[in-house]
């Protein structure tokens, strides 16, 4: 969800401590609920998604709007706003078509790297060269001081990431049980990087926690961008139908190369030869590629 700031004000004003009374309304539902005292954009979003997850279609944009007394009427959120008295807010799906243009800044990007797990080894095709891949990325993101966010599924079960994937430095390594990445613990840590929009995200399987995990952070506002040379599955077919479903729903669907070299951009970046040193050390062409 996106919020737009706006002029004005309306709603809250008065000090206290404790949770604020606020009235969450989406589309023909509001439910009262609360939040703690000085809450912003970020908790009210995660309020809004806990009360009527199960009914916003996750691949919208969405505004959060406050209701204005001295209007009589909703308002954009405004910037910098806080909770401090009972109020009443909405979300308002965007109608128009959003355009995603996959811009990638270091300082805006923090790489997801998911599951890459020894038990996987011999089921997902291709495990190798997406580990050779997955590798290098995290050897760009080093490079780069973008953060890196791992999780591993069940792995008492399903044994840790592999030991050919370096993970040092890693923001977050954390196990999970969910298919999505998207944990609190996760959105905690994202929480804590200024100004993140863009997460590049790959491992496996493609078509359950890749997939699952795209949606969950485009629906959050975030661009995401999946590293086809470095995500598969046990399936081909399930592979190729999660990839263009996911490209359908304004989801990026690059390579690592493009990743590395839109990151650094110009030929003149401290670190261009470092990067182009990774991209030389590519694994031999596998086919996966032929394959998206």
């Amino acid at each position: 969800a996106e919020a737009a700031a706006a002029p004005g004000g309306g709603g809250c004003s008065s000090a206290g401590g404790g949770s604020v009374p606020v009235l969450f309304c989406f589309s023909v539902f509001a439910r009262p609920s609360s939040v703690p005292h000085g809450a912003g954009y970020e908790l009210l979003i995660q309020k809004f998604l806990s009360l009527y997850g199960d009914q916003i279609d996750m691949h919208r944009k969405f505004v959060v709007q406050l209701f204005a007394e001295e209007w009589s009427q909703y308002i954009d959120l405004p910037k910098g706003f806080l909770v401090s008295e009972r109020c009443k807010v909405r979300l308002v799906p965007l109608q128009i078509q959003m355009t995603t243009l996959g811009n990638l800044t270091p300082s805006s990007t923090v790489f997801f790297c998911c599951d890459m797990q020894e038990r996987f080894r011999p089921a997902i095709k291709y495990f190798g060269d997406i580990i050779s891949v997955g590798q290098r990325l995290l050897q760009g993101a080093r490079l780069l001081g973008i953060p890196v966010i791992v999780t591993e599924q069940y792995p008492k079960g399903l044994g840790s990431t592999v030991q050919e994937i370096d993970l040092t430095g890693a923001k977050l390594v954390l196990p999970k049980t969910k298919f999505s990445m998207v944990l609190p613990e996760v959105e905690a840590a994202l929480a804590e990087i200024p100004g993140v929009r863009s997460v590049v995200l790959f491992g496996v399987e493609t078509h359950v926690c890749i997939q699952q995990t795209a949606l969950e952070l485009i629906g959050r506002g975030l661009e995401v961008h999946i590293v086809a040379d470095a995500t598969s599955s046990r399936s081909m077919m399930d592979r190729m139908f999660a990839l263009e479903r996911l490209a359908r729903t304004g989801i990026i669907v690059t390579t690592s190369e493009a990743i590395l070299l839109q990151l650094v951009a110009d030929k003149e970046h401290p670190k261009f030869k470092e990067i182009q040193n990774l991209i030389k050390a590519s694994a031999p062409e596998s086919g996966l590629l032929s394959k998206v």
